[in-house]
């Protein structure tokens, strides 16, 4: 039986890339839906399932990661893992479709649960904007700062795996860093008007093949602007991210037994023991 995937908002749900790609749950803003509510919503995917991955962005609003925890405290459950990342909103919806691709595979949930930290790191997200004058998720110098409020100006942004921002039409040399592998890429379009990700960026990074999707209604705020054009490049092929999960060594959470890979346990939050204490990894925290 495959582990759940569950998303705190509709538009982290991407479309399937193939028909054995099991779908996500949507848990409902808490705004609209009372804790015992949530309560029912939770324990019915406990017992159909098992055990249950929540994929909450960082950017969610508050009030919607302390109900994850009052949930999963109330039941007093150790199935449900909780898994933070950092990803800006389209690339957050691609890790949650691999994740979704990876349940219907022969890993344990504890395993799945601390690939998200794993599979972060090989999904570059980024956006063209039209300003980044009110951005704050990726370190923008003075200049560039300053530049964003002129019209008609426009950038190249990516946030992960490392943050980078670059001027488009600027006559300069500087061009986003790419992945060194093959990937496709995923494009969801603002208010912008430009087609520099298919035009230049997709054949710069060799990128197989191209899909849109709907805007998430989180990327605007995200963002910093609502002109823009927010993209992802990610592995887009089932074996090679069964073989990249599969080929990292796993151990036995300390704390709670669960099955992990890395260094952190994705359902307890425990380090593995005997580990160094490190920082949480820029792209996602488990």
């Amino acid at each position: 039986m495959p582990t759940a995937i569950a998303v705190t908002s509709a538009d982290l749900v991407l479309p399937p890339t193939d028909p054995q790609t099991p779908p996500a749950a949507v848990l409902p803003d808490p705004g609209i839906r009372p804790l015992d509510a949530s309560l029912a919503d939770v324990q019915l995917l406990l017992d159909r399932y098992g055990h249950l991955i929540v994929v909450c962005p960082g950017h969610v609003p508050p009030a919607t990661a302390r109900r994850l925890h009052s949930v999963r405290s109330l039941l007093e459950s150790d199935r449900i893992a909780i898994v933070r990342t950092a990803l800006p909103p389209l690339g957050a919806a691609v890790l949650v479709r691999q994740l979704r691709q990876l349940s219907a595979c022969d890993f344990s949930p504890g395993v799945l649960a601390s690939a998200a930290r794993l599979l972060a790191h090989y999904v570059y997200a980024g956006a063209v904007l039209g300003s980044v004058a009110r951005l704050d998720h990726v370190p923008v110098g003075l200049t560039s700062h300053v530049k964003g409020w002129l019209p008609g100006a426009q950038f190249a942004v990516l946030a992960g795996p490392a943050p980078q921002l670059v001027r488009l039409g600027s006559g300069g040399s500087e061009e986003l860093a790419g992945p060194e592998f093959t990937t496709d890429l995923v494009l969801a379009r603002g208010q912008l008007q430009t087609e520099w990700p298919t035009t230049a960026l997709a054949p710069r990074w060799r990128v197989r093949a191209v899909q849109e999707a709907t805007l998430p209604e989180s990327s605007p705020g995200w963002w910093g602007t609502g002109k823009l054009v927010e993209f992802a490049a990610y592995l887009p092929d089932l074996p090679v991210l069964y073989q990249l999960v599969a080929s990292v060594r796993r151990e036995t959470c300390h704390w709670c037994r669960m099955e992990l890979i890395g260094d952190r346990c994705g359902f307890c939050g425990a380090p593995l023991a005997g580990a160094a204490p490190a920082e949480p990894a820029a792209s996602a925290t488990g």
